[in-house]
């Protein structure tokens, strides 16, 4: 057998393979979103179709996941009367993540805080198991979130639909129990779901169901072009494009590891935008990387973007032929697969080390996490990003300021005064090293005035030692002019060493050293004492 017929064979079997595995999540995650189950699969369809032909990751499957489920529920509530707006989000975040892989900053999305990642999964992984409790006893999901839905345990907890308790109980049991030597051919959440199905029709038939579904292709959504709908529509299609982004990114990466390939990150984001931008003129769910399906894939053989395709195309046979059986489905059983889905998004790894965390990054952590709880997924992400950066800057200013370093000349470097006196220890005195070591930016530009100038005043000589600065941005060079210009003003002479590199064409753009005369630039340390005493003896 050819290595083709092999590719193609494996290519067959893990689309297939990841279809089966793909179609409870599209379902619950599509319920989950406020959209509706064919929704999900709409975006399953579509996400998966245009993710594998124009994406850069060759075995990836891409669909709804739990993040953007969530986040596309804020939006779903906030344009609930309209919903050309809330695919007009769908649209926008498309179009964001396929400017992002044109603009090639795709390695640059992978760079999100992992504490902000982290309190994001973690608060995700919450909310799904909150909202998923009502329908898991037989009551309607609350309309405003976990905070609605803790207050609507009252009311549930008196009519309690035991049908569909036991419904839940089961397929959260099968979800749970399911034997790991059966997980490669029987997903665990495929037969769950069968099961709480099969219970609803033939037992307990008097527990909520998903009811009747639309049938066939779905209709064309225009978006809402209107000036305002698309400003508001910018804020949620950033954070929707970049929990898909870092999404699909995380995946690609399980993928590279697997399979000893390196992905196309910018391609990939082209290819995720343009499925994301199919689905919002579908009225379908936005997706991403999904890493279940893509190890599903993976560990069946496919390794090229024909399996992608082919889920697809899978996925939309189902839909034309037995999308009739949706409405059967109990939400009770959808509700027990987001529980299990729940559990498994919370980051345990980080939470089970939290009393090894440092503080700052606790703090970004706990931040994103209650904000997700409290208000939603977009308000969360966007400040726990402003909260991350504070504290790296925090931790980069304290680095930066560590490379500074003002002292006096070492006596032994000294060497004898020019006269014969010996009097060494008044030459070092009187002139001082600046060592700039490492890199230097507006993180740690204010703070730099301030914590050497003191020394400054306090010698007629001051040699500012670049030998060994890596680079200093247009911020920290601007704070460099104001030391000069300060020692000028003490009457303090300044003197440049070891000026190279990245850092001199910075300082040179900016003619920052303009009133420090060219015989006072010197290379080595013996040739800045021997410049420093000409000019105190001058």
């Amino acid at each position: 057998m050819s290595y083709t017929r092999q590719a193609l064979r494996g290519d067959l079997l893990g689309g297939a393979t990841a279809a089966v595995v793909g179609l409870p999540f599209a379902l619950a995650f599509g319920v989950a979103s406020g959209l509706g189950p064919m929704a999900g699969l709409y975006g399953a369809i579509a996400v998966g179709f245009f993710a594998a032909v124009f994406g850069g990751t060759r075995p990836q499957i891409s669909g709804p996941t739990a993040p953007i489920a969530m986040a596309m529920a804020v939006v779903v509530a906030t344009h609930a009367d309209n919903m050309a707006e809330a695919f007009t989000v769908v649209i926008m975040a498309g179009l964001i993540q396929t400017l992002l892989g044109a603009i090639r900053v795709g390695r640059f999305v992978a760079y999100a805080p992992f504490s902000v990642i982290s309190g994001l999964l973690s608060g995700v992984g919450i909310i799904i198991i909150l909202v998923q409790t009502l329908p898991f006893v037989g009551a309607p999901v609350a309309i405003g979130g976990p905070v609605e839905t803790v207050r609507a345990w009252l009311d549930a907890r008196h009519d309690v639909n035991y049908s569909a308790l036991a419904i839940g109980v089961v397929t959260l049991a099968v979800v749970v129990a399911w034997p790991k030597r059966l997980r490669t051919y029987l997903p665990p959440t495929l037969i769950a779901l069968l099961a709480g199905t099969l219970l609803s029709a033939l037992w307990l038939s008097d527990t909520p169901v998903v009811g009747e579904v639309p049938m066939g292709l779905p209709e064309l959504q225009l978006p809402d072009v209107s000036v305002d709908a698309l400003a508001g529509a910018v804020l949620p299609a950033l954070i929707i494009a970049l929990l898909g982004a870092i999404d699909s990114l995380l995946t690609s990466r399980v993928a590279d590891s697997m399979t000893r390939t390196r992905h196309d990150q910018n391609r990939e984001l082209i290819g995720q935008g343009i499925g994301n931008m199919a689905v919002g003129f579908i009225g379908g769910l936005p997706g991403a990387g999904v890493t279940p399906g893509t190890m599903a894939n993976l560990r069946a053989g496919g390794r090229t973007p024909l399996s992608g395709a082919l889920l697809a195309a899978i996925l939309l046979a189902l839909v034309l032929a037995l999308g009739r059986y949706v409405e059967f489905i109990p939400h009770a059983a959808l509700a027990g697969i987001l529980i299990k889905i729940g559990w498994d998004i919370i980051d345990w790894q980080f939470l089970t080390r939290i009393h090894r965390v440092q503080p700052e990054h606790l703090l970004v952590m706990a931040v994103t996490l209650g904000l997700t709880l409290v208000l939603d997924l977009v308000t969360a992400v966007a400040i726990g990003l402003i909260a991350a950066a504070v504290a790296s800057a925090r931790q980069f200013e304290r680095l930066d300021m560590d490379s500074v370093v003002s002292t006096p000349l070492p006596e032994q470097s000294a060497g004898p005064a020019a006269d014969g006196s010996g009097t060494v220890t008044s030459f070092t005195e009187r002139v001082g090293l600046v060592s700039l070591t490492g890199s230097f930016s507006v993180i740690s530009a204010s703070k730099l005035i301030n914590t050497i100038s003191a020394d400054i005043r306090q010698h007629e000589v001051v040699i500012l030692d670049f030998s060994d600065t890596v680079y200093m941005d247009d911020s920290a060079a601007l704070v460099l002019e104001r030391l000069i210009d300060m020692a000028i003003a003490e009457g303090t002479t300044c003197m440049v060493m070891g000026l190279g590199g990245r850092a001199a064409i910075t300082l040179h753009a900016l003619n920052v050293l303009r009133r420090i005369p060219a015989d006072r630039f010197v290379a080595t340390l013996d040739d800045a004492q021997t410049t420093a005493r000409r000019l105190l003896e001058s």
